[in-house]
């Protein structure tokens, strides 16, 4: 499990007020039979076009 920097809720809260859904915290990727983590999932749902665009930041 990565350990929170001092820039988590920041960037987390900037997500939000974008319009982002915080989708996994911490987001977990398996790559093999290695774990990794990335610090945040996120998605956003484009009303638009339907489609939903994802990130990992």
């Amino acid at each position: 499990m990565p350990a929170i920097d001092i820039y988590h809720d920041a960037m987390k809260s900037a997500l939000v007020k974008d319009g982002w859904t915080i989708s996994h915290d911490p987001f977990h990727l398996r790559w093999g039979k290695k774990d990794m983590y990335v610090d945040l999932g996120a998605r956003q749902l484009l009303a638009a076009e339907r489609e939903e665009r994802k990130i990992a930041v």
